[in-house]
């Protein structure tokens, strides 16, 4: 790959724009249209692309940055489940570990909107290392608070405020860079996928063991050993020119572009409307509701048992993804969501635990195939110089509704009852599989070939 490729000129209506020239861009340029694009339509992937030098996958940068990614994922999984923990068998109540947990949620959810646009005026892989160092930062301060003891809990919540805005600033990035690192955007998506649900697998375990043997600060030095790992990994990764808004744009006009460019594009903002309902009615409840029904009657053990069929149905939708490239991937992967009702579903007819493990491995795999389809088509659709910016609009509006719903699980259950909500989950989720078939811009949007 050059180290300098040739990047696009922006297009005569909007301002000339500039190009931050250490950093890469592996840019396709893609039609802003609301309806579904065209093979002609779609430009083909960037001049490295076409080199065979480059692996599809597996090259140098997208080693680093698979590296860092994981190292990243790692610390974040272990994370709530170390602080919670942490503070319970250290005599806190339940009120305090909910609200450290919000302290931690609440910077990512409320701040992720200007880690976009900070990563396009910065360039994400800037931004990405910023944030990790000052992940680092703020878990060794973290373990020496559990190693010494919490004197205030200010400190404590001040220090998760910095992790979750550290995080808001990373996530933006983290999307965008993929095309820059890798030819074949769908396959590298699928080994994160695969990545990522292995650490959400290993990670919390791995915390819950340390802490049960009262090493919370371990857990933390453990997680700012990884955060260092990533930032030098990301240091390590070589790129070249990478578009950025034009010069003497304000924060806000930033914002306002990134809004306009996620409006204009039906597809994308009909799946984010479809996904809303769907966390508040259905995948936010569905944790909480579970366990109420899975722990009394069968126990803890085989509600972890679920939870990890759930990862291993992750990985198996992630390694399914690296091959399977339909032409159509947002359609392919709402049929592959239309397993999600399998769980609830199971739930409320009583089915016995392997068989519920059963259907969370079908549910895992439909949901690892959805995630990745989703990704590649962000990330292949959307221009380089706004892709941070449309990204967080995308998260902040489907997982920042997962908190919503969650808390309403509990209100919810007193007032209806478990299996009705279990099933209204049940039935919002067979629609919402319906709802992206039905849409015509989402159902129809075609892939853009990697030149893999």
């Amino acid at each position: 790959m050059s180290q300098h490729d040739t990047v696009t000129p922006s297009p005569p209506h909007r301002s000339p724009r500039r190009i931050h020239r250490s950093e890469d861009v592996a840019e396709h340029r893609r039609s802003a249209d609301s309806t579904a694009a065209t093979p002609a339509q779609v430009q083909q992937p960037p001049a490295y692309a076409a080199s065979g030098e480059q692996p599809a996958i597996w090259s140098r940068n997208f080693r680093y940055y698979f590296t860092a990614r994981s190292a990243g994922l790692l610390s974040w999984a272990m994370l709530p489940v170390a602080v919670a923990a942490g503070l319970l068998t250290g005599g806190y109540g339940l009120d305090t570990a909910g609200y450290a947990m919000a302290f931690l949620v609440g910077p990512f959810a409320g701040l992720v909107l200007f880690g976009g646009v900070l990563a396009d005026r910065f360039t994400a892989r800037r931004m990405m290392i910023a944030a990790d160092l000052a992940n680092l930062v703020a878990h060794v301060l973290l373990a020496l608070l559990f190693f010494y003891g919490i004197a205030h809990l200010w400190q404590l919540y001040a220090l998760l405020v910095v992790a979750g805005t550290a995080n808001a600033m990373f996530q933006p990035g983290a999307s965008s860079t993929v095309p820059l690192v890798a030819r074949d955007v769908q396959g590298a998506n699928g080994v994160l996928r695969t990545s990522e649900a292995l650490t959400g697998l290993g990670g919390p375990a791995l915390a819950g063991a340390l802490v049960g043997f009262g090493a919370t600060g371990w857990v933390m030095l453990l997680s700012a050993l990884a955060y260092a790992t990533s930032a030098l990994c990301l240091v390590a990764v070589r790129l070249g020119r990478v578009p950025a808004p034009p010069a003497g744009e304000s924060l806000w006009r930033n914002l306002v572009v990134g809004w306009q460019e996620f409006r204009a594009r039906s597809w994308l903002w009909g799946v984010i409307v479809i996904w809303m309902f769907f966390a508040v009615l259905s995948w936010g409840p569905q944790l909480s509701v579970a366990a109420g029904v899975i722990v009394p009657e069968h126990g803890a053990s085989a509600f972890g048992l679920l939870n990890a069929a759930l990862g291993a149905g992750t990985v198996a939708g992630g390694l399914l993804a690296i091959r399977y490239k339909p032409a159509r991937p947002l359609a392919a992967g709402a049929v592959a969501m239309l397993a999600y009702p399998l769980y609830p579903l199971g739930i409320v007819l009583g089915w016995p635990v392997w068989l519920l493990a059963a259907a969370q491995i079908a549910v895992g795999a439909g949901i690892g195939v959805w995630g990745v389809m989703w990704a590649t088509s962000v990330q292949t659709q959307v221009p380089g110089e706004v892709l941070n910016r449309v990204h967080a609009y995308e998260v902040a509006g489907s997982v920042g509704m997962y908190p919503i719903g969650s808390a309403l699980a509990g209100p919810a259950v007193a007032a209806f009852g478990t299996d009705q909500v279990l099933l209204v989950g049940v039935v919002v989720a067979l629609l919402t599989a319906a709802a992206l078939l039905a849409a015509r811009p989402i159902r129809t949007l075609r892939r853009v070939p990697s030149g893999a």
